[in-house]
């Protein structure tokens, strides 16, 4: 064997290790998002089926995750996700809130109205960023942070519809606060985010009008985001 046969098998050596470690970061991830979409938790064989590897090679996933804080067991030694997710997704949001900021500056001007985006979080929808209108005398004072349930409100109804697939507009009135009407889009196609944009009011808004704007919006939020 000469030389140029050795640097090959070192180079294939090489490109075996890095398809093998590509392939376990590809299965820790799915495994992540097994464990998310599994509310009851999944035990190590219901996650080796679903994966279609051994329970062997989901004990080799498993241990790393657990010791990030990424997945942890309970008592009954379900897999869930761990603390250590919650971490990281504190670590985003900024990140989401400065990349929404334009579109929702442009949103709160045309409408004339407050503009939001609001995210999922522990089953609640969290107004994550907030801009009010420059030119109107009064308008909606909504404070970042503010948690509300996903069925009551224009944001929140705009996630729900955006889990089963659609992209229009949806309106509320006073729902969250008497005298405030809501109009919100959700945000799609986005990988790991469930949001949606918005705007609330203090007088009732046209639908007609101001939906083409919050989907607008919304479209540029996941443009930006992707």
């Amino acid at each position: 064997m000469g030389p140029a046969d050795g640097l090959a098998g070192r180079t294939d050596g090489v490109a075996g290790r890095a398809g093998e470690a590509s392939q376990t970061l590809d299965r820790g991830l799915r495994l992540l998002h097994l464990v998310a979409d599994a509310s009851a938790g999944l035990t190590v064989t219901e996650a080796a089926h679903r994966l279609n590897i051994g329970r062997a090679a989901v004990y080799r996933l498993v241990s790393p995750l657990v010791g990030h804080g990424m997945l942890r067991r309970d008592s009954d030694g379900r897999l869930r996700l761990g603390a250590g997710l919650l971490y990281l997704a504190r670590r985003a949001q900024p990140l989401l809130a400065e990349g929404a900021l334009p579109a929702l500056r442009r949103l709160a001007e045309q409408a004339g109205a407050t503009a939001h985006l609001t995210v999922v979080e522990a089953g609640e929808g969290v107004a994550l960023a907030v801009v009010e209108p420059s030119w109107t005398s009064f308008h909606v004072a909504y404070r970042a942070g503010a948690r509300h349930p996903l069925d009551r409100g224009a944001a929140g109804r705009a996630i729900l519809a955006g889990r089963a697939g659609l992209a229009e507009p949806v309106s509320s009135s006073g729902e969250l606060q008497s005298g405030a009407y809501g109009v919100a889009a959700p945000v799609l196609g986005v990988p790991g985010l469930e949001a949606s944009v918005g705007v609330v009011a203090l007088a009732p808004l046209d639908v007609d009008e101001i939906g083409p704007q919050v989907l607008a919006a919304a479209r540029s939020v996941a443009a930006t985001l992707t």
